[in-house]
């Protein structure tokens, strides 16, 4: 009822329309009154006209239901349903009728009346209810999408980092071991008749060397100088490589022919993912093997990343697709791929896991102030 009273009220929005349908509303009480007086008599005029009061009261307001009561006492007791009587003295039981309709009228409208009132406060209610939904909706996508920058600006303040420390391990540490090494030779040939001594400086140098080779892994495995001097394609070859060396895991990796440089942060993105994936396979999969495909299709870099092992539980799975909170490798890499509009995808199953990763290729290509950051970070 209280949705029917709301749609007549926004329907008949004008004072003159309410007024109107109220007036037609008797009109029509009394055609039918009219329509049935042969078979009912007088004594039931009131009660086929009050219906059309009662819908003035509820539907139109006070004003119109109370000038609808008017028209239905005049009309039924002097000039609209036969037979008419201009101007008749009432009779006591006339008057009774008409009291009667009367009192009951005023208790329509009155409760009509305290009906649109609250109508009229439910709609100013729910008016501020959703004003204030969506200010609360405002500030959620606001706080979301600074959290967004948030996140992007930790990932690059990230990239930077490794690429600083990087470069301070290969100018600082490496040459200060070379020149170490070169000190150790020397004294090795002046005292190389003391062979226990010459035994302890050449096991000495082994060490310094292999401490100089071990520097050299970590600092272009936090960031490889291939990445930015030579592009992606030549950095995954030559992490490939040394990943086979070190976990004896055979990769297949292929590569496309005609693959040109992209944006910095698209190759980075690639390149840790790749890192990752990699990572994962020899922690968790017992895979002894790998493959990783890289291609291009239209204005999209797809790579898909697959092993031969044992997979990812599938509980494992369904807490991942249901609570949407995956481990910190696969959060990490996900993130870092939404920043630049991309996408990554988990398919396991009891043969082995694939990693697909579909990250859109920017419209402008390197500026010059990127090749010029780009060599001096090398």
């Amino acid at each position: 009822m209280g949705n029917r009273s709301l749609f007549f009220q926004r329907t008949l929005g004008t004072p003159f329309r309410r007024y109107l349908v109220a007036i037609a509303s008797v009109a029509v009480a009394f055609l039918l009154s009219s329509a049935l007086h042969p078979l009912v008599g007088d004594g039931l005029g009131y009660v086929l006209i009050f219906p059309a009061v009662a819908f003035s009261a509820w539907y139109c307001g006070m004003g119109p239901s109370i000038v609808a009561t008017i028209l239905a006492v005049i009309g039924t007791t002097y000039g609209f349903v036969p037979p008419i009587q201009p101007l008749r003295i009432l009779g006591a039981g006339a008057l009774v009728r008409a009291s009667v309709f009367l009192a009951s009228s005023a208790l329509v409208v009155l409760m009509g009346e305290s009906r649109r009132r609250h109508n009229e406060k439910l709609r100013n209610e729910q008016g501020e209810l959703e004003k204030r939904v969506r200010e609360r909706t405002t500030d959620l996508d606001t706080a979301n999408k600074s959290l967004r920058e948030l996140s992007a600006r930790l990932l690059q303040l990230q990239d930077d980092e490794r690429r600083r420390i990087a470069r301070e391990l290969h100018d600082s540490v490496g040459q200060m071991l070379v020149a170490l090494t070169m000190n150790l030779s020397a004294v090795r040939l002046d005292v190389e008749r003391l062979s226990k001594i010459a035994h302890a400086l050449t096991d000495s140098e082994n060490l310094v060397q292999e401490m100089s080779s071990e520097v050299r892994t970590i600092s272009h495995l936090l960031h490889p100088p291939l990445l930015d001097e030579a592009g992606l394609l030549s950095a995954l070859r030559w992490y490939v490589e040394g990943f086979v060396r070190r976990s004896k895991i055979e990769v297949d990796l292929d590569l496309p022919d005609n693959f040109g440089r992209l944006p910095r942060e698209s190759e980075t993105a690639i390149f840790r993912v790749v890192q990752e994936c990699l990572t994962n396979i020899h922690r968790h999969s017992g895979s002894s093997v790998a493959k990783i495909r890289v291609r291009q299709r239209d204005r999209d870099v797809l790579v898909d990343i697959e092993d031969k092992g044992k997979g990812i539980p599938p509980e494992k799975i369904q807490e991942m697709a249901s609570s949407g909170a995956p481990g910190v490798g696969i959060r990490g890499m996900r993130e870092r791929l939404r920043q630049l509009g991309g996408t990554l995808e988990v398919h396991s199953s009891g043969n082995g896991t694939v990693i697909h990763v579909c990250l859109p290729i920017a419209d402008a290509p390197l500026t010059t102030t990127d090749l010029a950051t780009t060599s001096s970070a090398a």
